[in-house]
């Protein structure tokens, strides 16, 4: 698999949570080769199917991305923004962007010019009620082709950096949605008897919601749930971020310990490097919400560092995602009839 390829695709697909058709289409798509079955479900959860008769095993990512939404249209034409997700007006003046009214319209986000700021004004952030966009058409003509609740994503091309580095849009977490992929295709060459279920969830941004309904439906026995962590960077407290060149597990109350003990020394029987993380609550992931699901799902959270998490050039490490995947490969694949002993009380 050519991974800078198939992350490319992935960040150019338009997905914001609660519309993520394209998105859908485009990982179902990606899952084939690998998989005995593929299905999107009512919400747009990607769910891959590799069948097998040992334990029922639940891997999920997140497909949708953080977005703007048209919420009213100014008599000169500039459109006005809400935030899907967790959007910080900070990273938004001068962004490209595409809104998607009635046709694909290109357009800018624009901000008042300091010199035409007060001392008070340019010693503060701008508000979102201070930005807005622009198409370049007369009032009229945006109310003919936009209109309110219109999406609006970000429009910037994927970057490949040195020494493996790659920089793009909703690598939170797409790239963790590859990492799954990756994983399926190391399974192709390895004996596996578990039921394995990849599954790209939608939502997360606004809640998880994609994770609590595929958990309910699959009922699985062991979940791993896959997203981002934030990875060292200038200016960064050293306690909350983590380096790039390895995958990182949380332990925390909300996982099961014994599931992410075993993650640990499968990572040490394959010679695969693994960082560990604190999250004495919530993980703030799919890992909560599908805990929860039914009855209880034990589960384990495997993240992927990155840079400059919820803007236009969030940056991993490509080899750092293959490891991971194949970590998740072996995990997997060692799951026998057996389990579960000495894993309850």
């Amino acid at each position: 698999m050519d991974v800078q390829k198939v992350l490319s695709g992935a960040a150019a697909a338009c997905g914001p949570s609660g519309q993520e058709m394209l998105v859908a289409e485009y990982f179902a798509e990606q899952f084939r080769p690998y998989v005995d079955e593929v299905t999107v479900d009512k919400m747009f959860n990607v769910i891959a199917h590799k069948k097998g008769a040992g334990p029922k095993v639940m891997l999920c990512a997140h497909q949708d991305e953080i977005s703007l939404m048209v919420t009213r249209i100014e008599d000169d034409g500039s459109i006005r923004m809400g935030t899907v997700g967790g959007v910080d007006p900070r990273i938004l003046p001068a962004s490209r962007v595409w809104v998607h009214g009635r046709e694909k319209l290109f357009g800018t986000i624009g901000a008042l010019p300091p010199h035409l700021m007060s001392a008070e004004d340019r010693s503060r952030n701008y508000a979102m009620k201070e930005l807005y966009v622009d198409v370049g058409l007369c009032a009229e003509k945006v109310r003919e082709l936009v209109q309110i609740g219109d999406l609006i994503t970000f429009n910037v091309p994927s970057t490949s950096l040195l020494n493996g580095q790659f920089a793009a849009k909703t690598m939170d977490d797409r790239s963790c949605v590859v990492m799954m992929l990756c994983a399926a295709e190391f399974l192709k060459k390895l004996v596996c008897d578990a039921d394995v279920y990849f599954v790209a969830t939608c939502q997360e941004e606004v809640g998880s919601q994609g994770a609590t309904t595929a958990a309910f439906n699959i009922d699985p026995d062991i979940a791993i749930a896959l997203d981002g962590d934030f990875a060292k960077q200038p200016g960064c407290s050293p306690d909350a971020t983590m380096p790039m060149d390895a995958a990182v597990v949380s332990v925390g109350p909300y996982l099961q310990p014994k599931l992410t003990k075993r993650l640990q020394e499968c990572a040490k029987n394959h010679g695969i490097k693994l960082n560990v993380m604190v999250a004495p609550r919530a993980t703030w992931t799919d890992a909560d919400a599908v805990g929860l699901a039914r009855a209880g799902v034990p589960g384990i959270l495997l993240s992927l560092p990155m840079k400059y998490m919820h803007t236009t050039v969030e940056t991993i490490d490509v080899n750092t995602l293959r490891e991971a995947a194949r970590l998740l490969a072996h995990y997997v694949s060692e799951l026998d009839a057996g389990w579960e002993e000495d894993l309850w009380i």
